[in-house]
């Protein structure tokens, strides 16, 4: 993968998608383009990214105008995914590969489905402490993206490649051996945090101070190890206090994305989270009460906002 002959194309311009286009477009600006549409494209075309106080006039195209991209990312939010997937139909050309760095555990699965699992890669972001305000994002704490095949028992071309990229773009980058495990303990970490700060709209700091809210985070993360390990997913107790250790680095002002979307009126993922709990729980015969709390918890704050 050649920076200055092949291009990665971007789907979803909020902080994920803003740093990661960031970082390629300050290693090769010819490198790194976004697809959008409508509003988006208009906003993007006009206003760039603005990335800890840095304007980038990153490229955008609109969806019809996209051509074959070699790397496609996926950062768009999980009901936002069937209008992305059609977005990037045409920068998915025959030898593209595509990598979500979406929350969840089926964006692979969606994304397989319409192009083929053969181009897809499974991947996450961890640890990042990226903050959206309006059209600005700013970050202290960049994480990394976990990414690899299904199993990574020896490393493929293509991880390789896409490796070598994000080396030079400087973003930090970890090959799991095992992406499903890795996409659970992200998903777990999700459910726990995301949904505990977003209803008790605690910044990281306060998440690490408050002995309450680290309960809560606990027992809604166990009722996802217990449908994980349902489900053969090797995840376990010590995956809990690894969570502790990632929350210990990140920013104390920092926010989750769920609490960035509460506070600005939009639209957050607790279907995929924790209403993915509770149908799993259904299924195996596991109860999810914390998490049947705090689904309803955050209906009532997204229909409050509907007012």
């Amino acid at each position: 993968m050649n920076e200055s002959n092949n291009k990665t194309a971007i789907i979803g311009a909020g902080a994920l998608g803003a740093v990661y286009g960031s970082l390629l477009f300050e290693m090769y600006p010819d490198c790194v383009y976004f697809v959008a549409g409508g509003k988006r494209y208009d906003r993007l075309k006009k206003d760039g990214v603005t990335v800890n106080g840095k304007r980038h006039a990153i490229e955008v195209v609109k969806p019809e105008e996209a051509t074959p991209a070699e790397l496609v990312i996926v950062a768009v939010k999980h009901h936002q995914l069937d209008e992305a997937i059609a977005d990037m139909r045409k920068a998915v050309g025959p030898e593209t590969v595509i990598l979500s760095v979406m929350n969840g555990i089926d964006s692979e699965e969606r994304i397989g489905a319409a192009f083929g699992m053969e181009k897809v890669l499974y991947g996450l972001s961890l640890g990042i402490d990226a903050v959206r305000e309006g059209g600005a994002v700013s970050y202290k704490n960049l994480g990394r993206i976990l990414f690899g095949e299904r199993e990574n028992k020896a490393s493929t071309e293509r991880v390789r490649s896409i490796s070598a990229l994000f080396q030079r773009a400087g973003i930090a980058h970890e090959i799991p051996p095992d992406m499903v495990r890795s996409l659970w303990f992200k998903y777990m970490i999700n459910v726990g945090v995301n949904q505990v700060s977003a209803v008790l709209g605690a910044t990281y700091g306060a998440l690490r101070e408050s002995a309450e809210a680290r309960e809560l985070m606990d027992a809604a993360m166990r009722e996802v190890i217990a449908v994980a390990v349902a489900k053969q997913v090797n995840l376990s107790e010590d995956d809990i206090g690894q969570w502790y250790q990632v929350l210990s680095t990140l920013s104390a002002e920092g926010k989750t994305s769920m609490l960035q979307d509460v506070e600005a009126g939009r639209k957050t993922e607790v279907e995929m989270l924790a209403g993915t709990v509770i149908e799993l729980g259904e299924r195996y015969g596991i109860p999810t009460l914390v998490n049947r709390k705090l689904f309803d918890d955050l209906k009532l704050i997204e229909i409050s906002q509907q007012r």
